[in-house]
């Protein structure tokens, strides 16, 4: 844990030689003030989640026009129909998922790169899956060129997982879906953790929690949501 730390910090280091010690600043200011207004405030106490969300540049995961608008308190446009999430929302369902660091957790909507960016130092490898090739090479470019080693992407349906590196011990969906995705359950080690936006895809979902035990699940509702719909199989009739 401490070398991923290090490696968090040193990133924040070359943040600032790239873009200019005082526009860095400004960043790493309304970050702090991000973690503290927006997540601490609303109740998040895991001290390795407000770390990464304190120390991973979310500006640099979205359009250079809307960069100075990275840290408020909503989601922003990354093109091709999609969006980053609220940083308040990316915080609750990462500390959700009570992630521990030998854990392997599969994202399903890649997106910006930003929510996997946050799950890197938590675990020991994220694997993402992106629908939209466009987002997929971005996000992909931007999580190498930051040194997020532990994250493989690829250009898929998330729908059906990433059978080969089953099984996972968290799933975490970034889009809205109306029902569980079979192959994602079964890919859930026994034991393991799914959270997701639940719910019509085209109004309020519920963000929920799914717990696999001995080839049986429970669903806890943990509170209203809007996401982006999940595409591809997910919305096939």
């Amino acid at each position: 844990m401490k070398i991923k730390i290090f490696c968090l910090t040193w990133l924040v280091f070359v943040s600032s030689l790239l873009s200019g010690w005082e526009e860095s600043k400004t960043f790493i200011d309304r970050r702090v003030k991000m973690v503290r207004t927006q997540i601490e405030a609303r109740g998040i106490r895991d001290k390795a989640v407000l770390n990464a969300l304190r120390t991973i540049p979310r500006h640099l995961f979205i359009p250079e026009n809307l960069q100075t608008r990275a840290y408020e308190d909503r989601p922003l446009p990354i093109g091709e129909g999609q969006t980053i999430s609220q940083p308040y929302i990316v915080a609750l369902m990462t500390a959700g998922l009570d992630l521990k660091p030998g854990d392997r957790i599969l994202e399903i909507g890649t997106g910006s790169g930003y929510q996997a960016a946050v799950l890197s130092p938590l675990v020991k490898e994220v694997f993402s899956i992106e629908i939209k090739e466009v987002l997929h090479q971005r996000s992909s470019e931007t999580l190498e060129s930051l040194g997020f080693h532990n994250v493989s992407t690829r250009h898929g349906d998330g729908y059906f997982g990433w059978e080969e590196h089953q099984p996972f011990d968290c799933i975490m969906i970034t889009a809205a879906v109306d029902h569980i995705p079979p192959p994602l359950l079964k890919q859930l080690k026994d034991g393991g953790r799914m959270i997701l936006p639940l719910g019509s895809p085209f109004a309020f979902q519920s963000l929920v929690m799914v717990s696999k035990r001995g080839g049986d699940y429970t669903v806890k509702n943990i509170t209203g949501v809007l996401f982006v719909p999940m595409t591809g199989k997910a919305l096939e009739k």
